[in-house]
């Protein structure tokens, strides 16, 4: 949160459209933003919680957002959901739709190379052979199903990816023990 603030020059007051986000998520900022939360159908709480910001629940999908103009936000925000979105031609219809909702945009997404991956929690899991991640998904299946779609559908992406993606972009690189932890395309 201090560096989305930091390197966004977040003043208060903002609107920010979060693509995939959760109420909780903004508990960390002091700033009061107004902030409108995109979620597929059933993703939602029911109501949004007491808080410091004015906070607005719509249903919808981020890769084709019906509802907003051009440049309707200040800030387009999305922690760890483009690499849910589904294959590259969604990821892209992603990426388009963040930078056309707000002139700002910050999109995190897990890094490849940190060694435990953040899906399954699961050391260096994108270098297993196939067989075996298949052998351990047909474990996972079993006791948590939900889950186990979620990991199979997750397409993680590299840094050159992200800098296609938002190709105006900075691209930060947060690190956690010397390995790159993930990637945020950001534009301020």
């Amino acid at each position: 949160m201090e560096e989305f603030l930091q390197k966004m020059q977040v003043c208060g007051g903002e609107r920010i459209i979060d693509l995939g986000g959760t109420p909780e998520f903004w508990n960390d900022c002091p700033l009061a933003l107004d902030i409108t939360i995109v979620n597929l159908p059933g993703f939602n709480p029911p109501i949004a919680p007491a808080t410091q910001h004015t906070i607005k629940l719509i249903e919808g999908d981020a890769c084709h957002i019906d509802f907003a103009d051009d440049m309707s936000f200040d800030i387009a925000f999305s922690n760890s959901v483009i690499e849910h979105v589904g294959n590259q031609v969604k990821q892209q219809a992603f990426a388009d739709q963040v930078r056309r909702l707000a002139p700002r945009h910050w999109v995190q997404t897990p890094s490849i190379w940190f060694p435990v991956e953040a899906h399954t929690n699961m050391p260096l899991w994108w270098f297993y052979p196939q067989w075996f991640k298949n052998w351990l998904i047909r474990r996972w299946r079993i006791k948590l199903p939900a889950w186990t779609e979620m990991v199979e559908q997750t397409t993680v992406l590299l840094y050159t990816e992200m800098q296609a993606y938002f190709p105006k972009s900075k691209i930060w690189v947060e690190r956690k023990f010397g390995f790159p932890k993930s990637y945020v395309s950001y534009k301020n």
